[in-house]
Formats: C-alpha cells, sequence, structure tokens
C-alpha cells in the first residue's frame, strides 16, 4: 500500500476540502475507486455538496455511504468500502480501520497547527505498521 501525506500552504479548511474534490476526481479520472473519509457528519455533508459545485464543467459520481456505498466517489467515515483497492482520501483525524482495503492512502494536510501535530503521529503510525509514507508538498 501507497501511503502519501499531500501538504497543502494554506491553514483553510475550505483548501483541504476542495485538495480532496481535486484528488477524488483525479483518481475517479483514472478509473480507481475512491473512498472519501470525512471527520465527521457535518464534513461529509461538505464534501458532498462540494462535489456538486467545486467543477461546474464536469460532474463527479459521488454519494454518501448510506445512499449508494458503490458510487465512484463515496463519502463516508469509518465504513468499509465495497470495492477493494481503490484510493482512501483521508481527512479523518485518525487512521482508517480498513486500510488493508486499499492500494493507496492519501492523508491530505494543511498548516493549522492541531492538524498538523495530528498528521504528524499518524505518519508515525503508518511507519509503525511498516509503510513507507511520502511527503508530498502541493
Amino acid at each position: 500500500m501507497k501511503v502519501e501525506f499531500y501538504v497543502l500552504s494554506s491553514a483553510t479548511p475550505e483548501g483541504r476540502l476542495r485538495a480532496a474534490c481535486q484528488l477524488a476526481t483525479k483518481a475517479w479520472k483514472a478509473g480507481l475507486p475512491v473512498f472519501l473519509r470525512g471527520s465527521d457528519e457535518a464534513q461529509c455533508t461538505a464534501l458532498d455538496q462540494l462535489l456538486w459545485s467545486f467543477r461546474p464543467e464536469s460532474f463527479i459520481p459521488h454519494n454518501l455511504h448510506e445512499e449508494d456505498s458503490q458510487a465512484p466517489v463515496v463519502i463516508g467515515l469509518d465504513q468499509a468500502p465495497t470495492q477493494a483497492g481503490g484510493v482512501l482520501l483521508n481527512l479523518h483525524p485518525q487512521l482508517s480501520p480498513h486500510l488493508a482495503q486499499f492500494s493507496r492512502v492519501i492523508e491530505i494536510v494543511n498548516q493549522e497547527p492541531a492538524l498538523l501535530a495530528q498528521c504528524r503521529d499518524s505518519f508515525r503510525q503508518y511507519r509503525q505498521l511498516g509503510h513507507d509514507p511520502q511527503r508530498v508538498e502541493l
């Protein structure tokens, strides 16, 4: 499994959500199933709404896990993905309980101090699990 931490230069929550939508679009266009994991129900709803509007010229087929767990882009929390081997875009503060079901995990980090500290912990946890997480500057 490939693990990457995509590091944004901004500290805004909105920038983090937009980056998640852009990465979800890129993975979907590459033919990969995408699980977009929010930090809570409110963030999942915000991601659902943003995917409808952030690229007006194109449609990204997506749905909340409880509404359609087979959608090309699924938004959820701790549910198991219904399609193995896809991409996990993780906005949740903790590692997914279903890591083994993904071929790639992307953690999206911004410059908000509490989030940076949490992501450093996650980076160490991935290493302890035997992964070699990579840092990608955006």
